[in-house]
């Protein structure tokens, strides 16, 4: 059993009660045979995520137990809130006056007050995670500052505390909470972000909401300057020698960045492919100040003016990027694939490369088509067709599995010298994709397949099935728009729904067929259990190759790199640290890929906004791409999507009709993909909405 779940299981089964905490940690350092520093640290660190709660002076409990759980307080604009907790299904119902001044988004524990068939109600007692900083507007009142949070969550305004900061009214500023004894809450401004009318300051103001921030802070520059920029021949020692094959990187033009690098042979019966990552766990070791701040930031993040990366640039650009021409440390998926696709043998190794070319996505499409090749492409023709052979016989694997092509557009913005958006596109894709997609996936079966037989813990990427009612509704819709569909199985695979999507194809119902089939899925999470990927039509998958900007697969190298170091021979103590090493990575990983997504969502709705914001009163063909009981909402051909209000649909009396998704009255209809013409009639910058009026 590890440390911490000891410590857990010890205050649980004594619901311990010191005259000091000195003499709790004496304990604790005695029962588990252990230094009293490391102790405490454990003891804390489960303080600080809410698993200890000091529920008077001395006396520790573990949440959840004697009536207390844990969870995060959605707030509303009236004052009451919920919090959402594993405890139980249903969220807790906490009062206005029982909130203990939670904001909406902070982790709390909650003492239940009464459980029955109307619901939970709750107290909450503690706030264990507040909130890092807070977003919003400067008004004045009187000569006094005051933040209007962006939140609209938090139903008030809060204090500001005066410092040197010179601040105006409307200014955009970042702050942090402060909380007294007496429960009063106040802010300081740490960050001027700009005005409100200014597009970039709200662009910035998302960021800082979602906790995001392009400087690392000081102990990590420092740690930065000692990080070499040359493989050593120490470091060399004991790994593959693959620096005279002929491995390249294929990425987009704008990449900095490369975390992966290929190679593939064909012989008589079987392609040798070669799938090459980064070995950053040999510069990241775990707890050093990178990991602490790469574990912290979970995932890079892509907006569409700039890259917030998970690692410092000396590493990311610089040693642990497979620059061309230079050596570099590598973990090495090597596999011999047959004629049929099937991986029948492969070597998981550390390794060292030189990439004898980095190239861009359009080359290697031009390279394919026959477009037209340069120096570097015609040298490796041969090898990028050899890719796309094996990649047909890869995708008919796919396709046969089952595995859903959802194909749901991406955006691309066009920007000016000056950084500011003058356009929005569909963002391209080539069969370059495919071959390094294709390439990818199938290593990270081969690796995460290998380790599931092992039995070691690991992290799965893991990706649910939907329930049977989501699966219903799915058929509901589809039966509404006349689309025929196969009986319900009890047993939901990914072929079913593949199979729908291969009958819309080619019909203009199929982006919004896509659409309803993607809102059915769960979310794709990372796990330290193996359940499959439901989407994939996989059984085992994980990600191993991108330890530049996930830290999943900087932690599965990690657990990789031990597994050889230690020839396999992992003891059943250390096999529990890992698990709960996993367990952690895991869940970290994917509360900060939501955050990423959520953040990389607002942005783009922003600049949407933006471009939309001088054409106000144009008209424009539109598709219906969700129906609500207040309006539906329409997407343009250029993925900007906006509402119709209820009130500003035609004189009628609607309907809404929950399961095929129709506003129906009695002279209209407005059904989920049906086209409409619309016309603009306002944007607003600071919420991001657009809305629009049918024009008929």
């Amino acid at each position: 059993m590890s440390k911490k779940k000891t410590i857990l299981e010890l205050i649980d089964r004594n619901s311990l009660v010191y005259s000091s905490v000195d003499k709790l940690f004496l304990f604790l350092s005695s029962a588990l045979d252990c230094e009293e520093a490391e102790v405490k640290r454990l003891f804390y660190s489960l303080v600080e995520n809410g698993d200890i709660f000091e529920i008077r002076k001395n006396k520790f409990i573990t949440i959840p137990s004697h009536g207390y759980v844990k969870g995060e307080f959605f707030g509303t604009t009236k004052g009451f809130g919920f919090v959402k907790s594993d405890s139980f299904v249903d969220d807790v119902f906490i009062p206005a006056n029982k909130t203990f001044g939670a904001f909406d988004g902070e982790k709390v524990i909650v003492k239940i007050l009464s459980q029955s068939g109307d619901g939970i109600d709750g107290e909450i007692v503690s706030i264990y995670k507040e909130l890092d900083g807070l977003v919003g507007a400067v008004t004045v009142v009187g000569g006094n500052y005051f933040l209007d949070p962006d939140n609209t969550k938090i139903p008030f305004e809060l204090p500001i505390v005066k410092t040197g900061l010179k601040l105006e009214k409307n200014m955009k500023v970042l702050a942090a909470i402060q909380r007294t004894n007496a429960g009063k809450i106040k802010c300081v401004v740490n960050e001027i972000l700009g005005f409100n009318d200014d597009v970039k300051a709200l662009e910035l103001s998302i960021i800082r909401d979602h906790n995001l921030f392009e400087k690392f802070p000081y102990p990590v520059l420092e740690a930065e300057k000692k990080v070499p920029q040359t493989v050593s021949a120490a470091q060399k020692k004991g790994r593959l020698d693959l620096t005279e094959e002929t491995i390249f990187t294929i990425d987009g033009a704008d990449s900095r960045d490369f975390d992966d690098a290929v190679n593939i042979k064909k012989f008589a019966d079987y392609y040798e492919v070669g799938v090459h990552i980064a070995d950053v766990g040999e510069y990241v070791k775990q707890g050093n100040v990178f990991d602490e701040e790469a574990f912290k930031r979970g995932t890079s993040v892509y907006f569409p003016t700039s890259v917030l990366p998970m690692l410092p640039v000396s590493l990311s650009n610089g040693i642990c990027s497979l620059n061309e021409g230079v050596e570099r440390l590598t973990l090495s998926c090597i596999m011999k694939v047959n004629f049929q696709g099937e991986v029948v043998d492969y070597q998981i190794c550390e390794s060292v490369i030189k990439s004898v070319a980095r190239l861009t996505y359009t080359e290697v499409h031009k390279a394919i088509v026959g477009e037209g090749l340069n120096a570097k492409t015609k040298k490796l023709q041969k090898d990028f067709l050899i890719m796309r052979e094996l990649c047909d016989i890869l995708e008919a694997n796919t396709i046969n599995r089952g595995a859903l092509d959802l194909e749901i557009p991406e955006v691309q913005f066009v920007f000016d010298d000056s950084g500011m958006a003058v356009g929005i596109e569909r963002r391209e894709r080539n069969e370059a994709h495919r071959l390094i997609e294709d390439f990818m996936v199938l290593a990270n079966e081969t690796v995460a397949r290998h380790f599931n037989k092992l039995g070691i813990p690991f992290v799965y990427r893991v990706h649910e099935a939907p329930t049977q009612e989501k699966v219903k509704g799915v058929c509901d819709f589809l039966k509404g728009i006349g689309v025929p569909y196969p009986a319900v199985p009890s047993d939901i695979k990914p072929k079913y729904f593949q199979d729908i999507l291969d009958k819309v194809d080619g019909l203009n119902t199929k982006e919004v067929v896509n659409k309803v089939v993607l809102r059915s899925m769960t979310k794709a999470k990372y796990s330290n259990k193996n359940l499959g990927h439901f989407g994939l039509a996989l059984v085992d998958y994980c990600h191993f190759t991108s330890p530049i900007r996930r830290y999943p697969d900087l932690t599965i190298h990690r657990i990789i790199k031990e597994w050889i170091h230690k020839k396999g021979n992992i003891s059943e103590t250390r096999r529990e640290e890992l698990d709960e090493f996993a367990f952690e990575s895991a869940e970290q990983s994917s509360s900060c890929e939501r955050n990423a997504d959520y953040a990389e969502r607002d942005v783009d709705d922003l600049w949407k906004a933006y471009l939309m914001k001088d054409r106000v009163g144009e008209e424009f063909e539109a598709t219906i791409s969700s129906v609500t009981n207040f309006g539906i909402f329409v997407s343009l051909e250029n993925t900007v999507e906006g509402l119709v209000k209820i009130e500003d649909l035609p004189d009628d009396v609607y309907m809404f009709l929950e399961r095929q998704l129709k506003l129906k009255g009695a002279s209209h209809v407005y059904s989920l993909g049906d086209k409409v013409k619309v016309a603009l009639t306002n944007v607003n910058l600071q919420s991001r909405n657009i809305d629009f009026k049918i024009v008929e």
